[in-house]
Formats: C-alpha cells, structure tokens, sequence
C-alpha cells in the first residue's frame, strides 16, 4: 500500500468520523465499508474509505437501518424519505426549546431595560435549569435505607454493577416511583413469547408498531425471538411512561443486542423513559454513549448509586467497564446469582 502517511488506524478513523472502532467493525462486517490493508495485514482507512465511513455514520444517525443505509449508499433514494421526516421533527421539537429559552431571556432584558431587576435565581434557572426530582426513596438492601433523588433523568439510563450490588432492587424502586412506569423481569423469555404475541393481536395499532420495528431490527441484523417480541410489545405500548428492564440483553444474541440498542437510539426523545440493566458491551458500548444516554452505577461497596460519565478518567468509570463483558463472556454466567445471606 502506497501513501501510507494519508491512511487513518481504525481507532483514529472511528474518531474522525464520530463513531466507535466497534461500530466501523461492524459496518464493515455489512460491507458498507471496506477499509484497506497493510503489508502486514491491518486495517487502515484512507480518505475515500473516511468519506463511506462518515456517510454510514450520518445515515445511522438519521434513524436508518445497516440493510437501508446499503440500499441508500446504492442510489435508491426511498430509504431517505421516512428518515428525513423523522430527523426534520427532532430538529422542530430542539427548535421549539430553543425559542421558549429565548423567549424567556428576551422577557428579562425587557424587564431589565425598565429597570425591573430580575432576581438572581430566575437568571440562573434560564442559564442552567435546575434538574428536578423525577423519583425519590429509601434505598433497598443491600444499602442502609440512604435517601435517593433521581434526577437528570435521560431517554436512554443504563444501570450497571456488579453482582450482588443491589442493581435489580434499585431498578424495582425507580419502577415502582416513577409514575407509569413498567418494570420487565426475566420472566419475558419464559413463554417463549406466547403473552406478548395475543396482546399484539389483539391491538392492531400496537401489531403495526411492533410490526415495523421488528421489520427494521432483522434489516439490521437481529434474529426474532420471544424475548425480543416481549420487548418491542412493552417499548411500543402507549401506556407506560417509563421501562425498567432487568439484564435488557437476556435471550437476545449479539447481533441482536447490538440493532436493538441502534433501534433504542433511533427512537430516542419518544416516550417511554428506558431504564436498561446490562451488563453487556455490545449493550452498552461506552465509546458510543450520546448525551442523550446515561450511566447509573450501583458500587460494589454500596455506596448510593451514581452517574458516572462515559469518559475514561471520570469518576466510576473504571467500575462500570469491569461490569461490562461481550455477549459471549455473559453468556457463559448466565443465571449466575450472588449469594445473599439467610434473614433472620
């Protein structure tokens, strides 16, 4: 390979394009980019292959799955119409924030201009809302009944610890808390589906939601399954407000872990609120976090739960990537419980 000095390693091209080296892996596995190699064999990006890269990147980020953005990079421009509608009512809803902020600054320099002083506090709320209380409680054993707010709560919340660290019961007290909410146990693998598949049956409107997102999930690689199907039954349903789902990659291979988590992000800014346990990487790829997304830690030490920022350094950081394992690591502990101690 000639001009080696003008290819890119994949950690350096996944930087420059805005995505993980995971992700350009598996844009490749679809063949949507194909990166070069050295005399030695490595992988390495030049800028024709950095332009594929950062196309598939903006196409994905427009809400389009990897078997749509194939046909798009093909030239059939139909894929890009629903994508198009999707990404320009996103754009509309930040818009509308952006001009009620606005609108509240304009009212206090007119206040001010007539000498109206606005107070410190209304100044600080405009400039930096205050994130209110979205659920508080005691904390569950293992913890000592320390008093929890939740707060800053985004579209996507993973809650991440090790065993016994009491994640399952924290994430039973946030369902419990926050109003309509839904907590979905492990129990949704047990029939194989069977009670999601009658409830969608009976909702015609819920069957062509589920419909359609099981359509686009398979596109991107997933394999249809009980668990899966009881998922998209709660996730489409319009009566819950907030999911709460216990181990999210329970039943689910890994290439359907990794669609159902690009299924969440498309989506993401439509109710219900997720909160995600995981322990999976392919789940929870910590290079990939948006700022859409956050990171729940519930210590080994049992600490209160915290969030932690998906950047290597922030506090928490290093616990929540120990918890993390790719799907085939989880699969060999599955059903692997902590000990908990006899109560008297």
């Amino acid at each position: 390979m000639s001009g080696e000095a003008m290819y890119l390693r994949p950690s350096e091209a996944a930087q420059r394009v805005g995505a993980s080296a995971k992700a350009l892996r598996l844009y490749e596995q679809r063949g949507l980019v194909k990166p070069v190699r050295t005399a030695a064999g490595w992988r390495a990006y030049g800028p024709q292959e950095i332009e594929r890269a950062a196309e598939v990147v903006a196409l994905r980020a427009m809400g389009l799955s990897l078997a749509s953005i194939g046909r798009a990079l093909n030239g059939e421009a139909g894929e890009l119409e629903r994508a198009l509608a999707a990404h320009q009512a996103a754009l509309e809803r930040q818009s509308a924030q952006v001009a009620a902020a606005t609108a509240q600054v304009r009212r206090l320099r007119a206040d001010l201009a007539q000498g109206r002083v606005a107070g410190v506090g209304d100044i600080c709320r405009v400039v930096q809302p205050k994130s209110e209380v979205k659920a508080a409680f005691a904390l569950p054993w293992p913890w000592g009944g320390e008093w929890f707010e939740l707060r800053d709560v985004r579209a996507i919340n993973y809650i991440v610890g090790p065993l016994g660290s009491g994640k399952t019961r924290f994430a039973r007290c946030i369902a419990d808390t926050l109003p309509r909410a839904r907590f979905i146990g492990l129990e949704r693998a047990t029939d194989g589906g069977a009670a999601a598949r009658r409830r969608i049956e009976d909702d015609p409107r819920l069957k062509a939601r589920v419909d359609e997102a099981l359509a686009w999930l398979i596109e991107d690689g997933a394999s249809q399954s009980g668990a899966l199907l009881t998922l998209l039954a709660d996730l489409e349903a319009s009566d819950a407000s907030a999911l709460v789902v216990d181990m999210v990659e329970q039943g689910l291979d890994q290439a359907t872990q990794e669609a159902l988590i690009a299924h969440l992000r498309r989506r993401s800014g439509v109710d219900p609120v997720l909160f995600l346990m995981t322990r999976s990487s392919a789940v929870l790829d910590l290079a990939a976090v948006s700022a859409d997304e956050g990171i729940i830690l519930c210590p080994a030490n049992h600490r209160p739960p915290t969030r932690v920022a998906p950047h290597s350094g922030s506090p928490g950081y290093e616990a929540v990537a120990t918890c993390l394992a790719p799907p085939d690591v989880r699969a060999r502990t599955e059903g692997v419980i902590a000990w908990r101690p006899e109560v008297a």
